[in-house]
């Protein structure tokens, strides 16, 4: 966990709650979207090394988030969370617990009602968790079963999700000018992609080299990268033909992750304008999906990622003047 982030963990018995105060530093929607959305909650919520896995998730009033906590040698621990109260991008609550894999709640454990509040503090987000539970026998179990270091772990994924997030949508470009581009992820063969790209268009790397996860700075915060992800591409770019420029990177599972066919591809648009990025964002995400909400992130850009109405995946990014 980043020592400068607030973190406060008190667990009291009086009333049998946990209360977990949590600063990240990113801002409010890329946060709530973090703690909403089923496949970014994939890759943060369960502690290393194990791994969350949705089954389904309908996130409304009423709704439930139906999920896995699946073990490294796969064994599938499930849970539910039932949604109580919502209210967008401010809080919600739901009564969360074991269950089975048809979804029947498991009555050796016991269940917890959590409410969480965001809140926008500067450029950072904080969230306040409240756990509660019906008996001290219940919250004494919790506590004995390692939630405390279990929750901190995956808190600190969440932390290196944002971090990648941001590392991997960096853009090395000198000026703001207007530029089209293809953003291309893979799971571990962004280099052997690339050079037969380069030998096809015959062309070089912007730059003349490749950008490795091993050459990030290490951070005493974070866990160390893995060995076999500090070879991985972290980002290159590509000129191909008609100044159309082709940029990729390595999206690892080992640092949560998960590609499909369909959603390793985006056509990159970088406006000249915030004004034009949002024009352009509204008119061709009407009727699409929204992953990414258009907003100013903490890397200095003007960003926002969804898919259009026809399926299409984009990417809008203005990078301001002065900041990289």
């Amino acid at each position: 966990m980043n020592a400068t982030l607030l973190f406060d963990f008190t667990v009291n018995k009086e009333n049998n709650t946990i209360n977990v105060k949590r600063e990240f530093a990113a801002d409010l929607d890329l946060v709530w979207d973090a703690w909403t959305k089923p496949e970014i909650l994939d890759q943060w919520w369960a502690p290393k090394p194990f791994r969350t896995k949705t089954k389904s998730m309908d996130f409304k009033e009423g709704g439930c988030w139906f999920y896995a906590m699946i073990s490294p040698e796969d064994v599938a621990h499930w849970c539910k969370a039932d949604y109580k109260k919502i209210d967008i991008k401010k809080s919600f609550s739901g009564l969360d617990g074991f269950c089975d894999e048809q979804g029947n709640t498991n009555p050796d454990f016991p269940r917890s009602l959590w409410s969480n509040v965001f809140s926008k503090t500067g450029e950072h987000t904080t969230v306040n968790i409240n756990i509660k539970y019906d008996k001290l026998s219940d919250l004494e179990k919790i506590i004995q079963m390692g939630f405390k270091e279990g929750f901190t772990m995956a808190l600190g994924n969440l932390d290196q999700y944002i971090e990648a997030q941001f590392k991997l949508r960096q853009q090395f470009k000198p000026n703001n000018n207007k530029r089209v581009s293809t953003y291309v992820n893979f799971p571990g063969n962004t280099e052997e992609a690339f050079n037969f790209y380069k030998k096809v268009f015959k062309t070089d790397f912007i730059g003349g080299k490749v950008q490795r996860f091993g050459d990030l700075p290490a951070d005493a915060n974070h866990p160390p990268i893995p060995e076999p992800v500090k070879k991985m591409v972290l980002h290159v770019e590509l000129p191909l033909m008609g100044d159309h420029i082709l940029m990729g990177t390595d999206a690892p599972k080992e640092m949560g992750f998960t590609l499909t066919q369909g959603n390793n591809m985006h056509i990159c648009l970088e406006p000249e304008t915030r004004e034009e990025t949002k024009r352009i964002f509204d008119e061709l995400s009407s009727g699409g999906t929204v992953t990414m909400p258009l907003q100013d992130m903490f890397w200095g850009a003007y960003f926002a990622e969804f898919a259009d109405k026809f399926g299409i995946n984009w990417m809008v990014n203005h990078q301001e003047k002065g900041r990289t």
